[in-house]
C-alpha cells in the first residue's frame, strides 16, 4: 500500500524508519519531513496544515494509509477532513477525530473526561480572564508548588510549576493576558502531585485496544531535572519500577476507563492514546493525554515493538485489534536528544552536522535536520535522537553517550544524566 506520514520530528523519522520495513509499504511519503525521513522515503514538500493541498496529493499518489504525527492537524480536524470526503473517506487514517483530540487539545477538557470517567488524576479549577480575580484568589488558598498549565496547545511548554505563591499570581496574570497566545485564554490550575513520572502509549480503533512498550522521558533541559522544560530531552524504555502490579492498576483504573469513555461518548478514535503518568507511592495518576506519540519516547518504543506497524494500523480499521498479540523485545532501549545551543530559548539554525555516519551500534533517529547539498544541517532546537540497545538501561545509555560524543555540530548541547532517577 502507499502511505502517507505527516510530521517532520524525531517521532515521524521513528514511524517511517519502522513503517517502511512492513512488506505491506510499498511507497512512503513524508510530508515535509526531515533529513532523517528522507531515508526511509520521499519527502513532500507541503504544509500540514493545508488540508487542500493534501488530499490532491493522496489522490494523485493513491494513498491507502494516512498517519499523523504531530497534535496540530488532529486537533485542526484532519480526520474529520478526510472522512467527511467522499474520495478520501476510503483511507485509513491514524489519529483521532476533532473531537478525540481534544483529550490533548484543550487540559480542561481532558479533565472533565476524566472526572466524569472517574479516572485519577490531581484536582483542579480552570479560569479565564474574566474569572482572573477568582483564580488569584484560588493560588492564595493553594500549597505550593503550584501546577498552571495553559489550556491549549503551546509546544510542550504551557506547563509552569512555581514554588512561590506571588510568583504564580503573577504567571497567571501573564499567561491570562497572552502570554501564550489562544493557548492561555483558559489556565487550568492543578493540584501538584510529588512522585515519579512515566508514558503509557495504547493504540486502539475507539473500543478495543493494545499497549505498547512503556517508556520514561526527561523534559528539562538541565541535568538533574532543573532548568526550562522542552520537547523532551531523552527517554528509556522498559520503566524499572513500573512492575505488572502498577501497570495491572494502570489498565484497571485508567486504560479501560479511557477507552470506555472514548466509547460511550461515541468518538471517532483510530489511533494512539498516549497517556502520561505519575506514580505517588503506589497509586498511579494521569497527568495528562496526548492524542498521538510522544517524542522523545517514540524513538525508543518503536525499535522495541517486534510486530508489524503497518499491519497493527489496519487492525485499528478491520476490526482486528482485540486479536493482535503485542511482541517486544525484551533488551533495553534508550534515547539520548542532542539539542542546539539556546534550546528551549532562542537559537539557531544551519549549523553543519558531522559524525552520523560514523555511527554503527546506535540508531540516529533524526528530528530538527535539513539536507542541504548532500550534508545534514540543523534545522530546529532538538536535532537528533542517539536510540541504543543493551542488556540494561546503562549499558544502553553508555553505548547513546558514546555516540552522543562522535556527532558534532556547533553549539550542541545534551543531557548526560537521563536515566539517573533510575
Amino acid at each position: 500500500m502507499n502511505i502517507l506520514l505527516i510530521g517532520s520530528g524525531g517521532r515521524e523519522h521513528a514511524l517511517s524508519w519502522k513503517m517502511s520495513q512492513s512488506p505491506l509499504c510499498e511507497n512512503l511519503y513524508i510530508l515535509p519531513g526531515n533529513a532523517g525521513t528522507a531515508q526511509c522515503g520521499t519527502n513532500v514538500a507541503l504544509n500540514q496544515s493545508d488540508f487542500e493541498s493534501i488530499k490532491t496529493f493522496a489522490l494523485e499518489h493513491k494513498i491507502s494509509l494516512c498517519v499523523i504525527g504531530p497534535e496540530a492537524p488532529l486537533v485542526e480536524g484532519i480526520y474529520d477532513f478526510f472522512k467527511g470526503d467522499e474520495a478520501l473517506a476510503h483511507i485509513i487514517v491514524i489519529g483521532p477525530s476533532q473531537e478525540g483530540a481534544q483529550l490533548e487539545g484543550s487540559k480542561a477538557y481532558a479533565k472533565k473526561f476524566m472526572a466524569d470517567f472517574n479516572i485519577p488524576t490531581a484536582a483542579y479549577q480552570e479560569f479565564t480572564a474574566e474569572t482572573l480575580a477568582a483564580g488569584l484568589s484560588y493560588i492564595e488558598t493553594q500549597t505550593p508548588p503550584i501546577v498552571l498549565k495553559a489550556d491549549g496547545l503551546a509546544a510542550g511548554k504551557g506547563v509552569l510549576i512555581i514554588d512561590n505563591i506571588e510568583e504564580a499570581k503573577t504567571a497567571l496574570t501573564e499567561m491570562l493576558g497572552g502570554k501564550f497566545g489562544q493557548a492561555s485564554e483558559t489556565v487550568v490550575i492543578e493540584q501538584f502531585l510529588d512522585g515519579i513520572e512515566f508514558s503509557v502509549f495504547v493504540l486502539t480503533d475507539g473500543k478495543d485496544y493494545q499497549v505498547l512498550p512503556v517508556a520514561k522521558d526527561y523534559k528539562r533541559i538541565g541535568e538533574g531535572d532543573t532548568g526550562l522544560n522542552t520537547g523532551g530531552m531523552g527517554a528509556v524504555s522498559p520503566v524499572p519500577f513500573v512492575d505488572d502490579v502498577l501497570m495491572k492498576k494502570v489498565e484497571d483504573r485508567v486504560i479501560k476507563p479511557t477507552i470506555n469513555g472514548i466509547h460511550q461518548k461515541g468518538i471517532q478514535y483510530q489511533g494512539f492514546v498516549f497517556i502520561g503518568l505519575i506514580k505517588v507511592g503506589e497509586e498511579p495518576y494521569v497527568i495528562e493525554y496526548n492524542c498521538r506519540l510522544g517524542d522523545p519516547e517514540t524513538e525508543v518504543v518503536l525499535p522495541r515493538l517486534k510486530n508489524d506497524l503497518v499491519q497493527l494500523f489496519q487492525a485499528t480499521d478491520n476490526g482486528g485489534l482485540a486479536s493482535v498479540k503485542i511482541e517486544k523485545d525484551e533488551r533495553a532501549a534508550t534515547t539520548i536528544m542532542l539539542v542546539s545551543g539556546g534550546y528551549p530559548e532562542a537559537y539557531e539554525k544551519g549549523k553543519l552536522i558531522t559524525g552520523i555516519d560514523n555511527i554503527n551500534d546506535s540508531i540516529v533517529f533524526h528530528a530538527g535536520t535539513k539536507a542541504v547539498d548532500g550534508t545534514v544541517h540543523t534545522n530546529g532546537g532538538r536535532v537528533l535522537a542517539i536510540t541504543s540497545f543493551g542488556s540494561d538501561i546503562k549499558t544502553a545509555l553508555d553505548i547513546s553517550n558514546k555516540n552522543a560524543e562522535q556527532i558534532s555540530f556547533e553549539g550542541k548541547n545534551y543531557r548526560r544524566d537521563i536515566g539517573f532517577d533510575l
